[in-house]
């Protein structure tokens, strides 16, 4: 069933988190609207990941809060991680098999019968505009089509919130473009929230919400245009971070 939209499709509020000795998130608090491309903005090290390691339930949050569609994600993880899709850095498909093989198999482990899945299958596919690829082996996918065929699979179970980590990683430019185009449109399309980590500033738009998280903390949350104004966003950033330019190449 669907949220009222008055429901976050995320929201974290004041999670800290430590590796042993080391606080590697500091009271973080975030919040991902439905239909809203959120964009978390941080160099290697900021622990995006980390957070994102959270809100999947990969490492046990035992600070703060973390609701996705309003369910409590350590009181109530079934419904919350059944709200979620997630696409990880590293490649989730077996190279060997067929895009249609990969999506099946993981439809299997969301409980779907034969039946639905292939019926799922070709929805995402047509999503992700991928459906003349739909036998072939993802071994001979290129870079973008690959990550397309990640998203299918993040969307088979059909959740309403996607988290993406650095998803552009190892693309060349015309097909990062795409592929953050892609998203767009699934976000315009389908209502879904999107939280979108990435370190690289020209994958940001004028009208996304921005959350800039640098050594484990957020130093501001803040629409783009409202952030860089007539500045350059880059400037922008480095000043906020006290970072050089160097941190950005």
């Amino acid at each position: 069933m669907k949220r009222p939209p008055t429901v976050a499709a995320l929201r974290v509020s004041n999670v800290s988190h430590t590796f042993g000795r080391q606080r590697a998130l500091d009271d973080v608090s975030l919040v991902v609207e439905p239909g809203c491309f959120v964009v978390l903005l941080g160099v290697n090290g900021a622990c995006k990941t980390t957070l994102f390691s959270l809100v999947t339930r990969l490492h046990d949050n035992t600070s703060g809060q973390i609701e996705v569609l309003g369910h409590d994600m350590r009181r109530s993880p079934g419904p919350a991680l059944a709200a979620l899709g997630i696409v990880f850095q590293s490649r989730a498909l077996d190279a060997d098999l067929s895009v249609a093989q990969n999506l099946c198999y993981h439809a299997a482990l969301h409980g779907m019968s034969r039946a639905t899945a292939l019926e799922r299958v070709d929805e995402v596919l047509a999503q992700v505009d991928l459906c003349d690829l739909r036998d072939a082996r993802v071994g001979h996918l290129s870079g973008g089509q690959a990550r397309r065929a990640e998203i299918a699979r993040a969307l088979l179970h059909g959740p309403e919130l996607v988290l993406l980590d650095e998803p552009t990683i190892g693309l060349d430019v015309q097909s990062r473009r795409a592929f953050v185009a892609l998203v767009r449109r699934l976000v315009e399309n389908t209502g879904i929230g999107v939280l979108w980590a990435t370190h690289l500033l020209d994958e940001i738009a004028e009208d996304d919400q921005v959350v800039i998280l640098h050594r484990g903390r957020v130093l501001i949350r803040m629409k783009a245009s409202a952030l860089a104004g007539p500045r350059d966003l880059a400037d922008v950033f480095l000043e906020i971070t006290g970072l050089d330019r160097e941190a950005l190449t």
